[in-house]
């Protein structure tokens, strides 16, 4: 199996958790696949592009440039399937073959936790609260700054969540 050691979205390096590089035979030819679990910022940064220009560095040193589309799968981990089509597959005879009649594909997400993944890199997102509340209070939190505020908030909530509550 070919290892990857690192790989570049429009010149930008991304962390990548786990992947798997193969060549996919179909009836209609082939194609070159790279399953990457990536963070879900990464995910949400790429998921509506169609095409990006991958740099592939292989851990034996050899480079892959190619422009490949997009492929977002729901439901796992966060993930990024990227593919491009090959005039032939004989330039990547060490490369791992899947056929389209084959049920075995790589599987990336085994051994990784969406966690784990969080440890590295946090999604930070808005939310709306409607809440019924004193007029004091509601006085008091819109003078406070938004920054102010969720660092008030993030704190009650760990604290309460730490409690088990």
């Amino acid at each position: 199996m070919v290892a990857i050691k690192t790989i570049k979205i429009d010149g930008e390096e991304i962390h990548i958790f786990n992947s798997a590089i193969y060549i996919f035979e179909s009836s209609s030819g082939f194609t070159l696949e790279l399953g990457i679990i990536v963070s879900e910022i990464t995910v949400k940064k790429y998921k509506n592009e169609e095409n990006l220009i991958i740099e592939i560095e292989l851990e034996d040193g050899r480079i892959i440039n190619s422009i490949m589309h997009v492929k977002i799968l729901s439901g796992g981990l966060p993930q990024l399937n990227l593919f491009c089509e090959l005039d032939d597959g004989q330039e990547y005879e060490d490369f791992d073959r899947v056929n389209e009649k084959d049920s075995w594909f790589p599987n990336i997400e085994e051994g990784i936790t969406l966690e784990e993944i969080r440890k590295v890199e946090m999604p930070i997102e808005d939310i709306s609260l409607k809440l019924k509340l004193p007029i004091d209070q509601i006085e008091w939190l819109k003078s406070q700054k938004k920054s102010s505020l969720s660092q008030l908030f993030q704190e009650f909530i760990h604290d309460y969540w730490k409690k088990g509550y």
